[in-house]
């Protein structure tokens, strides 16, 4: 579930945060598959923070969320949001995340009917940054989309990443065999996956930023054709599915695209995951490369040693996962409860 500025519509006034200690309500986000998210003011730091809310209980705090609090806890970067906090309610389990004032990367795209090449390699090249951090401390995202694509306020909006809830720790977990994720995004080998049978994840992860960049430039997915919306939406699917499976696109021929631009998407884009561009290679690519600032990877190298100096203690983590399937039970825990160590604070009020 994305965090960002776009306010829902038709949301009332909920009691979530009433009389919590240090979170005041400002307004309702939205929400997704596993619960509500609000803005709110954080009265310790004066900063506007994110809450997803979760309701306790085991139909809606799964593996997913598990992984979503552990893998965060492990990402500390610029270009990803950071999770500050989880805490208990008597009837949810909280993540306190870093707001996004503006918006995610969908609605940006949309309004604007798709960006220029110049506007798409700043984003693009943040995300790839990003990600190859991520890919650097083991960890894949698996559902990489513009609408998880998050936006900082102002002219020149940057670009964190967030929504870790499919994410698979390399070490943490089993190797990858589900398929997750959103279906425009998803790489060919998630879609022919079969239990027991693996699929590299982090070149799952690639194939969907291709998917993103083309659309960044299209204003359209590359695998969506104007007959799907007649279709039944399982069949529209198929069909999507179908030109996946082919590596079934072309570039819209109205758009002026710069040949290194469809020399990019066209290597990434691949069904042989051997010969899909890395994250190494895209780096490299001289589309990619224009204007990048030259310690941009040189920083991304600092940050992902001084996250692996840092990272949470084993028992910590430990302690993360028994108290998400602790919560699976509704109540039970007094106020002032503290189950974490203090770098990820858990406190309960009624």
């Amino acid at each position: 579930m994305a965090v960002a500025a776009h306010q829902a519509d038709g949301i009332v006034s909920t009691p979530l945060l009433s009389d919590h200690p240090r979170y005041t309500q400002v307004a309702e986000l939205g929400g997704g598959a596993h619960g509500k998210v609000l803005l709110a003011l954080d009265r310790l730091t004066g900063q506007h923070v994110a809450l997803k809310f979760v309701c306790r209980g085991p139909d809606h705090i799964d593996k997913y969320v598990e992984r979503e609090i552990v893998n965060q806890l492990k990402l500390r970067h610029p270009h990803i949001i950071a999770l500050q906090e989880v805490f208990l309610t008597d009837t949810h389990l909280v993540l306190a995340m870093e707001y996004a004032a503006g918006g995610n990367l969908f609605h940006y795209v949309k309004s604007r009917k798709g960006l220029s090449e110049h506007d798409a390699r700043w984003f693009f090249q943040q995300l790839i940054i990003a990600l190859a951090y991520c890919h650097s401390m083991g960890v894949s995202n698996r559902d990489i989309k513009l609408e998880n694509t998050l936006l900082t306020g102002g002219a020149c909006p940057t670009i964190k990443l967030a929504d870790f809830g499919f994410s698979k720790d390399h070490d943490m977990h089993s190797a990858p065999t589900s398929r997750v994720g959103t279906p425009a995004y998803l790489a060919p080998e998630v879609i022919n996956s079969r239990p027991g049978q693996a699929y590299d994840s982090q070149k799952a992860d690639v194939w969907s930023c291709g998917v993103l960049l083309y659309t960044m430039c299209c204003n359209t997915y590359p695998f969506h054709r104007p007959q799907d919306a007649l279709l039944p939406l399982h069949e529209a699917l198929q069909a999507q599915f179908r030109r996946i499976l082919l590596a079934d696109y072309q570039f819209p021929p109205h758009k002026q695209l710069s040949e290194e631009l469809r020399d990019l998407i066209s290597r990434i884009l691949v069904l042989d995951t051997n010969k899909r561009l890395s994250l190494q290679d895209i780096v490299g690519h001289p589309w990619f490369a224009k204007n990048l600032h030259p310690d941009a990877l040189r920083f991304n190298e600092s940050m992902v040693k001084e996250s692996l100096a840092n990272l949470p203690a084993p028992q910590m983590l430990e302690e993360v996962c028994v108290c998400v399937k602790c919560v699976w039970g509704v109540g039970g825990w007094g106020v002032g409860v503290q189950l974490l160590p203090a770098c990820l604070l858990v406190l309960v009020w009624a």
